[in-house]
């Protein structure tokens, strides 16, 4: 990793240029050093917002474990013995379990999804229990942390936006990811309810999983199929595919399941009669308001309300162009799944809930071994199968065993994925000492330890927002329950008065531009302080998120962790790393407690990097200190220094 010292001469001066000080109450002990240097600034009002400062965080019920430790802890001892057993077979020893310091800040951003703060690491480091990493991991495991976290997890994969059209509005569905996973609703029955969901969004916020691709039929069933069943079909929407044992006969076999799902009003339903609603109320509203300009949050509302998810009777058809021997084109086709049965249970069901309970149903192996997948590489580095989403026989399984086994372990918890994330974390495998890979070398890899892997964006900007707001969620995404009785719109009884009343109410709260103005209240600098799972997606293409590596989430798993020179000047100067070095930031506040500038060196190591400084570190340290006028001037170099090593953006 790079050193200190390598980091303050990297950025001296960048620091010098800028004039960046870490400033300090003119009362500071630091200013009655033996040295007798002279007092630092007087302090400055803090630029940061009350809301991070003093506010209350957002409320977040969060389901606990249940499973008693010793339970979940034979089970790790199980994953782990299938795992040596095939090191020992590649005549590979497995390493030795990483230090409390390094499994804290691991267990921290795997599952906090940020770095823990100084009070955090400090009662974690002086604690002699002899299960102290178990009752952290259960700790985390039922943290409002645990939730901001994964639910970036699944963002990522769902491609979770605020706005997948123009006058869609899925923030409730949103709102119903993050609950999903506050109260841990079992994976199976999750994924169903977001398959067969109907209604309008706010009645029914699992409807948006089929909003993402509205007007999309072939696209929303290729991307089911590879996030929850890790199979790759879209190139069968147009031929057979090229690589695969898929033909495009099979790709509409399937998709006739969900041929027959709507998802907009149809004449019949209320106040749609003779024609649209929706355009009836617009039209109106060009006669009421000046040169006839509807403002936006009008025509959005009205047009929101025309979008709801129900199922009816239809039959899907080849394309006009099908070429190929086993039909005709335009011919019927007949649902069929493409691997397996239709679970009994479904058999009377509708052709959507066929299709969800194959997918689901925990005889498929395919559902419970693609999640298995997905968890293990987010908290391992790597799949037991690579690419994580593509089961194919080019991409072997690198321990069948140990997949067998986890899956197993999933179906028999019935798909609880807390509880299976916290096996995996109590295992010795995980909690070993990490490994450089590349998995463009080629190589299999068979799991000594966890792989070295740089932070996610999102983990980047959380664990930056722990070391400067004392409250790092001063609000939270808005839910069903908040939106419905401002969104919901009856066409069949909704008067143009009363519609306007309507339309105000959501100008001020959930439109752009009432939205963006609450938003602001908790903003430095322009930039919203807040966890990232909180924030609107996608963000500009400038925010810190987008530019360490946030995908646009127009793909599934769209992230990046490449390295780009805009991260670099981010790190270096960008609003949010200013932050820490405010009055008022938890980092600040924390060091100037600490009377000795070598306790709040000290507590700017632990705080960073969640461990305390190494000899090597104390002398260029000292260094610093006896090269600046002001004790805190080199107290914030170190600090800067800290953030911008390979060390604080890795995890080890």
């Amino acid at each position: 990793m790079m050193s200190l010292h390598r980091s303050i001469k990297t950025i001296g001066l960048a620091i010098a240029i800028l004039g960046i000080l870490f400033v300090a109450s003119a009362t500071s002990a630091s200013a009655q050093s033996s040295r007798n240097k002279k007092a630092p600034p007087k302090p400055v009002t803090s630029k940061l917002p009350e809301s991070v400062r003093d506010g209350k965080p957002a409320e977040i019920k969060v389901a606990k474990v249940r499973v008693p430790r010793v339970e979940i802890a034979a089970s790790a001892a199980m994953l782990d013995g299938l795992v040596e057993q095939k090191l020992l077979s590649e005549s590979i020893t497995p390493g030795d379990l990483a230090s409390d310091e390094k499994f804290l800040r691991r267990i921290y951003l795997d599952v906090a999804g940020r770095i823990p703060t100084l009070k955090e690491a400090t009662e974690f480091l002086e604690s002699k229990d002899d299960d102290r990493r178990e009752k952290l991991i259960d700790q985390l495991l039922g943290s409002p942390d645990y939730v901001s976290n994964f639910y970036n997890f699944w963002a990522d994969t769902l491609r979770l936006i605020d706005r997948p059209q123009p006058n869609i509005v899925v923030d409730p569905y949103n709102g119903y990811v993050k609950q999903c996973i506050a109260e841990n609703k079992p994976y199976d029955k999750w994924v169903y309810e977001m398959l067969t969901a109907d209604g309008k969004v706010w009645d029914n916020p699992a409807t948006g999983y089929q909003l993402r691709d509205e007007g999309m039929p072939l696209p929303y069933v290729d991307n089911t199929v590879r996030i929850f069943l890790g199979t790759q079909i879209g190139c069968a929407q147009c031929h057979d595919h090229p690589f695969d044992v898929w033909t495009q006969h099979e790709f509409y076999k399937l998709a006739a399941f969900t041929a027959g799902t709507r998802t907009r009003i149809m004449r019949g339903d209320p106040g749609f009669e003779k024609g649209n609603p929706a355009q009836a109320l617009i039209q109106k509203a060009r006669e009421h308001f000046p040169n006839g300009r509807v403002p936006g949050e009008f025509q959005r509302l009205a047009q929101a309300n025309t979008y709801m998810v129900r199922e009816v009777k239809a039959d899907l058809r080849l394309p006009h162009d099908y070429a190929y021997s086993d039909a005709k084109p335009k011919d019927k086709v007949e649902p069929a799944v493409l691997w397996g049965e239709i679970p009994s249970s479904a058999s009377n069901s509708s052709p959507r809930e066929q299709f969800a309970a194959w997918v689901t149903d925990a005889s498929n192996p395919f559902f419970s071994k693609m999640i298995v997948n997905r968890i293990w590489q987010r908290l391992l580095g790597v799949g037991l199968v690579e690419p994580v989403d593509d089961f194919n026989e080019d991409n072997p399984c690198v321990n069948e065993p140990l997949m067998e086994f986890l899956q197993q372990e999933m179906v028999r918890r019935d798909f609880d994925l807390k509880e299976f994330t916290r096996m995996v974390l109590y295992s010795q495998t995980y909690q070993r000492e990490a490994f450089d890979y590349d998995i463009t070398d080629g190589e299999p890899y068979y799991f000594p330890g966890p792989t070295v892997r740089r932070m996610t964006a999102e983990q980047v900007w959380d664990s930056i927002l722990t070391l400067a707001a004392p409250n790092p969620m001063p609000f939270q995404r808005p839910t069903a329950e908040d939106m419905r009785d401002i969104m919901d719109v009856d066409f069949g009884t909704m008067t143009f008065e009363r519609m306007l009343q309507r339309v105000e109410r959501f100008g001020d709260t959930y439109f752009s531009r009432g939205y963006q103005r609450e938003l602001r209240q908790h903003a430095y600098k322009g930039i919203v302080l807040c966890r990232a799972s909180e924030l609107p997606s996608p963000l500009p293409g400038d925010h810190f998120l987008r530019q360490f590596g946030q995908g646009d989430r127009e793909v599934i798993n769209g992230s990046q962790s490449e390295a780009t020179v805009p991260q670099i000047l981010s790190m270096f100067n960008g609003a949010i790393t200013h932050v820490m070095l405010e009055p008022g930031s938890a980092l600040v506040d924390n060091v100037l407690k600490l009377n000795k500038p070598a306790d709040q060196m000290d507590a700017i190591f632990v705080s960073i990097l969640a461990r305390e400084p190494k000899p090597a570190d104390r002398v260029v340290a000292a260094k610093e200190f006896s090269q600046q006028q002001y004790d805190t001037v080199a107290l914030g170099n170190i600090a800067w220094a800290l953030l911008n090593t390979r060390e604080f953006l890795f995890i080890q």
